[in-house]
Parts: structure tokens; C-alpha cells; sequence
């Protein structure tokens, strides 16, 4: 929230302080562009991994590992286990915070991105429930746990380093910087399927074709390894990491301190990541399970609504810098709340609504999610913004987005989609209420 920055009295310095440029004495100066290009690349390598899963969850699993079970129920088992990840980030940024601060932030980044390529990489090699039988399932539940507790621990601090940095009066731009990553894995991905799909005979790729996007992952993580390192283990950033104080505490000292931040941060974001979820992975269960168009189809619609979805994210940093962060997330609320009402007649429509539905809630999420992030995180302290933002983070995609899916497409089946919007409407709530609770702390702080 661009107005949710006078944080309490901290006899350390506040990143606030430097913000617009007002960069203390002997503080080292840094093109805000080279940071957001680590950022960039840390985020879209991290969320390719997961939604390669998220996608494989859909137009594969179910039939390579739960083909013992219908369609509908293998499909529930395969979101049942997409969850396991963001349950197992907040432990993952947990140990791998107490991990840095013993062996140094080099050696967590790098043993972090490597447990997260050999998770994913893992998944490529994993034999079906014909050949392994139930020993597939424990595996890929493992890997899936794996992938988050590594991506807990891949936290870098790049995105309030770019804060940090950023020039006056744009702060909503570099906060929205951080959040491209995501619509941009997502693109990654879908394209990736879609090639795989469309060229290869259903049999090839149900058999070996859908294993490349995971070694594909495992590239794309080697790649931002390095582009990462370059930046947080030169004198100069880790200079500029110390100034910010930009270092990890105690996680019992981040509760006892500053714990409602996280809750309120979450809970502030619930919109953006549950609707993340409902236009990505759920529309293709949906339709792929009602057979309304075909899977190429709506491919290509999502590709080209994770187009839509960088360009919206982009947008938000011009629209925050005007209006305010936190005007511009409650005001996407109240849109999200909007478009939740048409779920029904959008989704069950022909294949024209439903491709409306996709690309107008695109446009929301990016406009809205390239401002969830950094919107709270700057209530914390300076000193607990390293750890609290990371926290945030992984709370927000837990509550917001890990069982989005699952709910989604078990409450469609048993009460309709009306029980779907009541479900993004929720969620638009709880973003509202959050708003309206940190207004009123800012106000008595």
C-alpha cells in the first residue's frame, strides 16, 4: 500500500527512508534495471517449475498416476498434491533463513535452486502407476513437497533491494517489476504444452512427449542460478543488502514482533492469488473434463491471456503511481468481486464465453496481483522486511492460491459454478477487510 509506509518507530534505517532516491551517506548507488532484471529472471524461472506441474496436473497425471480413478476424481487427487507445495514453502523459507545466516546467502540460493531443479527434473523421470503402482504416487507427492520447500528457500531479497532503489515516485513500478515472473512462467509453459501437444500423437505425449517441459525447468533454473548470483554475491549488492538491512531474523522474532503483517498481507493479496489459480489451471480442468473445445484451443487462448496478463501487470505500475498501491488493489477487489458474478454464464457458455472468461480475468489479475506484493510488505519494520516479505509471500499463495483448484473444481462439480463465484467473491472480501484493517493500524500507528 503506497500509503501504508510509515511504519513504526525502528532505530534502524527504513527502506522507506531511501525510497525516490534519498539514498543515505556512503550509500552505494545501483541502476534499479540491473537489479529488476535478476528479479525478472529468479521469478519466471521459479514460477515456470510450478506451473509445468500445475498444467501436467490437468492434461496428464490424472491418467498417468491416477488411472486407477475417473477422470473428475484422478484430476481432484493430481490438485490434491499441487497443494503439497505451498504448504511446504513457509518451512522451506524457515530452515533456509536460519541456513543463510550460518552458511551466507550464496550457499542458500544455490542449494535452494538446486533441491528445485532436481524436484522438478525429478518428476521428468518418474514411472507410471502401471510400473511402480502406488510408489509413483509417494514419489511425486515427494517431489512436489520438494519443489516448495525449495522455492521458500530461493527468497533472494532482489524484489525490496529494488524497492530500495526505486526513483521517486515510482515505487508501484518496481514493486510490479517482481511480479512478472509469473504470467510470464505461466506463457512459458502453456507455450511449451502446446508445441508438445500439438505435434506429437496423443500416445507420445501421454508417454514421454509431457516430460520435457520438466527438463526444460531444469535449464531455465541453471540459467537464473547464475543470472542471481552475479548480483547477490558482488561486494556491491551485498553492500547495498547490509544498508537495507536487508538481512534474516528469527522467525519467533518476526511473530512476536510483526506477525499480523503477515496475516494482513496475505489475506490483503487473497484476491489476486485465488483468482491466479481460477483463470490458469482451473478453466482447463473445466474444460478440458466438459470437452467443450479442444485442448490446443484453449492453449492458445491462455498464452494469450498470459500476454494480457504481463501487459496488465505493466499497467499497474503506472495506475499504483497515480492512484496509490492500496487504492489500486482494493479498487481490482471490487472488479474481481464483479467478474465473479459471471462466472457461471461465462464458463458454461459456449467456447467463446469461456475464452472471455479467461482473457478478462487476465486483464484483472495482472493488474491486481502486479501490486499484491509489494502493497503491505512495506508496513514491516526495516529490519524484519527481509524475512516478512518472504513470509508474506508464501502465506498469501497458501491461503489465496494452493487449493484453488481443488475447491474450485469440487464445488463446480457438486453445486455448480455459482458456487465458484461465491468462492472468488469470498476472496475479494477478505482483501477488502484486510485493506480496511491496515488502514485503521496505520492510522493508530
Amino acid at each position: 500500500m503506497s500509503s501504508i509506509t510509515q511504519e513504526q518507530h525502528d532505530p534502524s534505517p527504513h527502506i522507506a527512508d531511501y525510497d525516490g532516491g534519498h539514498v543515505p551517506a556512503g550509500h552505494s548507488k545501483v541502476a534499479p534495471g540491473e537489479i529488476a532484471v535478476g528479479v525478472v529472471i529468479g521469478r519466471a524461472s521459479e514460477n515456470f517449475d510450478f506451473f509445468v506441474y500445475g498444467i501436467a496436473s490437468v492434461l496428464v497425471f490424472p491418467s498417468v498416476f491416477f488411472p486407477f480413478e475417473s477422470r473428475l476424481d484422478g484430476t481432484l487427487m493430481s490438485f490434491g498434491i499441487f497443494a503439497l507445495a505451498f504448504i511446504a514453502r513457509p518451512f522451506g523459507t524457515t530452515l533456509f533463513m536460519e541456513i543463510q545466516r550460518r552458511m551466507g546467502r550464496g550457499f542458500k540460493l544455490t542449494l535452494a535452486l538446486f533441491l528445485l531443479g532436481t524436484a522438478t527434473v525429478g518428476m521428468a523421470f518418474l514411472p507410471s502407476y502401471g510400473v511402480l503402482g502406488g510408489g509413483a504416487i509417494v514419489l511425486l507427492a515427494f517431489f512436489r513437497m520438494l519443489q516448495g520447500f525449495a522455492l521458500g528457500g530461493s527468497w533472494d531479497g532482489l524484489p525490496s533491494l529494488l524497492a530500495l532503489n526505486a526513483p521517486a515516485g515510482k515505487r508501484g513500478w518496481y514493486s510490479m517489476l517482481g511480479q512478472l515472473g509469473a504470467p510470464i512462467g505461466f506463457l512459458i509453459a502453456s507455450a511449451l504444452f502446446l508445441f508438445l501437444h500439438a505435434n506429437l500423437s496423443n500416445d507420445d505425449f501421454m508417454d514421454w512427449g509431457w516430460r520435457y517441459p520438466f527438463f526444460v525447468a531444469f535449464a531455465i533454473n541453471v540459467v537464473a542460478l547464475f543470472a542471481r548470483l552475479r548480483l547477490v554475491l558482488t561486494e556491491e549488492y551485498t553492500q547495498l543488502l547490509e544498508e537495507g538491512n536487508l538481512e534474516p531474523i528469527g522467525i519467533t522474532e518476526m511473530f512476536r514482533a510483526q506477525g499480523y503483517n503477515l496475516f494482513i498481507g496475505a489475506f490483503a493479496a487473497l484476491a489476486s492469488y485465488a483468482l491466479f489459480h481460477l483463470v490458469t489451471v482451473f478453466p482447463l480442468s473445466w474444460i478440458s473434463l466438459h470437452s467443450t473445445q479442444s485442448i490446443d484451443s484453449v492453449l492458445i487462448v491462455q498464452i494469450v491471456g498470459a500476454v494480457v496478463g504481463v501487459l496488465g501487470t505493466i499497467a499497474s505500475g503506472v495506475i499504483a503511481d497515480r492512484f496509490g498501491r492500496r487504492n489500486t488493489l482494493g479498487t481490482l477487489a471490487v472488479l474481481i468481486g464483479i467478474f465473479a458474478l459471471f462466472t457461471p454464464w461465462l464458463l458454461d457458455g459456449g467456447p467463446a464465453a469461456q475464452d472471455a472468461f479467461i482473457l478478462i480475468g487476465f486483464a484483472l489479475l495482472g493488474i491486481s496481483y502486479g501490486q499484491a506484493s509489494g502493497t503491505v510488505t512495506a508496513n514491516f519494520l526495516s529490519r524484519f522486511r527481509y524475512t516478512g516479505a518472504a513470509l508474506t509471500s508464501d502465506f498469501a499463495w497458501l491461503i489465496g492460491a494452493a487449493f484453488a483448484p481443488f475447491v474450485a473444481l469440487a464445488l463446480s462439480v457438486k453445486f455448480g459454478l455459482a458456487a465458484v463465484s461465491i468462492y472468488l467473491l469470498s476472496g475479494a472480501a477478505c482483501t477488502l477487510l484486510a485493506l480496511k484493517i491496515n488502514r485503521a493500524l496505520e492510522s493508530r500507528d
